[in-house]
């Protein structure tokens, strides 16, 4: 018998090893697979020989060629890799899954706030998955139920990538000018409509770019562009913006040059706008995204000069107001924040401006309506209002439905209510009236979305960059997680241009977090949070610190468990594009997943594309000076992909008619990447056709971009299925 057991014992033994090696060669034949699944088969991407030398320094740029976007080798190029990018994305095993959820969390009733324009009340609404909003009107008079489509956008274009841009109204509200994108280029044109008969009555204005629309009475409008470049529409160099002016009836060759053309003075930004009076013209000519000059003309007086306010662009002014001769301006000249200082026409220059609202510590965004001033403050990237007088009083704090963000503080100087709206990163955008006298506020519209905002949370921390100084970044969540460092984390920034990134909703991050997700961003150096100081720490020969304050970002996240490395993605759009560049390429080790988008990330030659030039005040040049050279060489993304680095997993997306950001930028990216990257992840782009920067992009392919790069983000994380579906 014991003979018995100890023969079953070797028996068993052995049968148990034999079981063992079968689920181990399983187990490689599965990870064989599995690598398999996910290896990627790029297409080749030819070298060229073209160098370019930099005060004495040879560059080598081998994928210059890819900059030709009317070549037929760079379009085989992006269908190449098109394809490459929906195999791989095609396999993803949730991605109809986000697509689903993402249509389905979309379909609500989005309604603009309501404005009055001559006889008539409009406002846009969505019914839910319409690819672009529609504009509605009413008799003001009468119920709003009985509103009627006025202006719909969506019949365009068959698959909705025409875009509505500017709609301006006369001032009698008879005569409507509005522009549109077609295939989300930044070049525009402009059709006129008679709000009576919703009738077009003249031939339609092209080749617009950059331009706002404002009308002079009801005989014609102001509006800006450049030249058409010669070469490539999407990508050739413009750089003297114009402003013209259109009188109705008119043919668009007839259009009077106002203000522009100077061979001398390469004006990139140039605008003009009358004042809601009639009265005054304003010209504001800048050569950067920063600074300005300013001009006035009266428009009573026949054949008057253009009067000079500021001739110099080392400050961000404009006129927000006048009261007859009286002007209103909003100027960050000596005052980083910005204030508001009153001044007669007569006299505008600078010498004889009289403080109106002081700089205070805060960034002052000041806007007018009824018959007050509205001035909103930044405090750490949320908002505050007050309401002033017009003799500068102080009325009121505005109390606001909670800590979030709010747009639309405006109205006529007649009106005596106005609408403005609330989010933040958990509360959907909710419309409310507010009672310009009394100053209280009611619920106007509130939208019918199947989200929980009890559900989850929102909370603002405060870090320490690489130089100690204290960045704030707000996390959202769905309360209940475990801070154990495996949540799937997009930790997003921007940080230039003296923009803020303020708290807003977005449908897009619901399902993300529904999948445990954390969505972070942080306030970064070269942004406008904390005013003109806070911008140009982030600019030329101090843009590392941006860079710094974004790794600082992830650390801090990591640090406190909030994810790790692992399972962290950063992502950016545009200038943010450059930033997730500059830090994967930097830090490669400290995310999983990288999501440039629409980036700059040739930095030695962005200035030579389109309007890129006007961007130097930010970054500088390759030809202004050695130093500079060699600092913008230093983190450019495309110079900076090293050999022989495991890079994270990259889906860098760009749109094939962005003449803002041109998609050479990430073309030559990707091609850095897939030629040098050494590990297994992949590295892939994703251009949408008939696409651009991003505005007017029909909800149609922003749902699908969106379960694109959730789905890639997720699976390169590795999640074989929906992190919700594992709890």
């Amino acid at each position: 018998m014991l003979i018995y057991n100890i023969s079953f014992f070797y028996t068993f033994r052995a049968e148990i090893k034999l079981i063992m090696k079968k689920i181990a060669f399983c187990l490689l034949i599965l990870s064989l697979v599995m690598s398999c699944k996910v290896a990627v088969n790029y297409s080749d991407t030819k070298k060229g020989n073209t160098i370019t030398s930099y005060f004495g320094t040879e560059v080598k740029d081998p994928y210059r060629w890819l900059e030709d976007d009317r070549s037929t080798d760079t379009e085989a190029w992006v269908k190449a890799q098109n394809e490459t990018t929906f195999n791989y994305l095609n396999n993803i095993p949730y991605r109809k899954e986000l697509k689903e959820r993402l249509s389905k969390l979309w379909n609500y009733e989005k309604v603009g706030a309501p404005f009055k324009e001559g006889d008539y009340t409009y406002f846009y609404k969505n019914d839910g998955l319409q690819n672009q909003y529609i504009l509605y009107r009413y008799k003001t008079e009468a119920d709003p139920k009985t509103a009627t489509v006025f202006l719909d956008p969506n019949t365009f274009s068959k698959d909705g990538t025409t875009s509505l841009g500017s709609t301006r109204f006369s001032k009698n509200g008879k005569m409507l000018a509005y522009s549109i994108s077609e295939g989300g280029s930044d070049w525009r044109k402009v059709l006129i409509m008679n709000t009576e008969t919703a009738k077009i009555v003249e031939d339609t204005l092209v080749d617009i770019k950059f331009s706002g629309i404002s009308w002079y009475k009801n005989e014609g409008f102001y509006y800006s562009s450049y030249d058409k470049p010669k070469g490539s529409d999407l990508s050739a160099k413009t750089d003297q913006h114009k402003v013209y002016y259109h009188k109705l009836g008119t043919a668009q060759k007839k259009d009077k040059l106002v203000y522009g053309g100077i061979p001398s003075e390469k004006h990139r930004y140039v605008y003009g706008k009358v004042t809601e009076d009639n009265r005054y013209l304003i010209i504001s000519a800048s050569t950067s995204t920063s600074g300005n000059k300013l001009y006035i003309k009266d428009l009573t007086k026949p054949n008057s000069k253009l009067v000079e306010i500021l001739g110099d662009t080392n400050s961000d002014t404009y006129i927000i107001e006048n009261v007859g001769s009286k002007l209103f301006l909003v100027t960050n000249l000596n005052a980083p924040n910005k204030k508001i200082v009153t001044v007669d026409a007569a006299n505008p220059t600078p010498k004889y401006w009289v403080d109106f609202i002081s700089e205070t510590k805060h960034v002052l965004s000041p806007s007018i309506g009824g018959g007050s001033f509205f001035t909103e403050y930044m405090v750490d990237a949320v908002s505050k209002i007050f309401q002033y007088s017009y003799d500068g009083k102080l009325i009121r704090a505005v109390k606001l439905p909670g800590v979030g963000t709010v747009n639309g503080f405006k109205s006529k100087k007649e009106d005596s209510e106005l609408y403005y709206s609330f989010s933040n990163y958990i509360i959907p955008g909710s419309i409310y009236k507010y009672n310009i006298e009394n100053g209280t506020s009611e619920l106007y519209r509130k939208p019918n979305i199947d989200f929980n905002t009890e559900d989850y949370e929102s909370k603002q921390v405060f870090y320490n960059s690489k130089d100690g100084t204290k960045i704030p970044m707000i996390i959202t969540y769905k309360k209940g997680i475990n801070l154990n460092g495996k949540n799937p984390t997009i930790l997003y920034g921007y940080g230039g241009f003296n923009i803020s990134l303020m708290p807003t909703f977005n449908v897009a991050n619901v399902v993300w977090m529904e999948q445990g997700g954390i969505y972070a961003v942080a306030n970064l150096r070269g942004g406008g949070e904390y005013g003109k100081a806070w911008h140009k720490a982030g600019i030329k020969l101090k843009k590392q610190n941006v860079f710094d304050d974004f790794i600082a970002a992830a650390e801090y996240l990591i640090a406190n468990n909030y994810t790790s490395s692992n399972y962290l993605a950063i992502s950016g759009r545009s200038n943010g594009g450059l930033l997730v560049g500059a830090t994967m390429t930097q830090r490669p080790d400290l995310m999983k997943v990288a999501l440039p988008a629409v980036g700059v990330l040739d930095m030695l030659r962005y200035h030579t594309f389109t309007a890129g030039a006007g961007w130097a005040y930010d970054y500088g040049t390759a030809e202004d000076n050695e130093e500079m050279f060699k600092y913008l060489k230093g983190y450019s993304p495309v110079h900076n992909v090293k050999q022989n680095i495991n890079y994270p997993a990259t889906l860098i997306s760009t749109g094939d008619h962005d003449d803002r950001v041109v998609p050479a930028h990430s073309f030559k990216f990707a091609a850095e990447l897939q030629d040098k990257q050494s590990g297994n992840n992949p590295t892939l782009i994703r251009v949408e056709t008939d696409a651009g920067h991003g505005a007017g992009t029909p909800v149609s392919k922003i749902i699908e971009q969106h379960a694109d790069i959730f789905g890639f983000t997720l699976y390169n994380m590795g999640f074989d299925v929906l992190p919700s579906k594992t709890k």
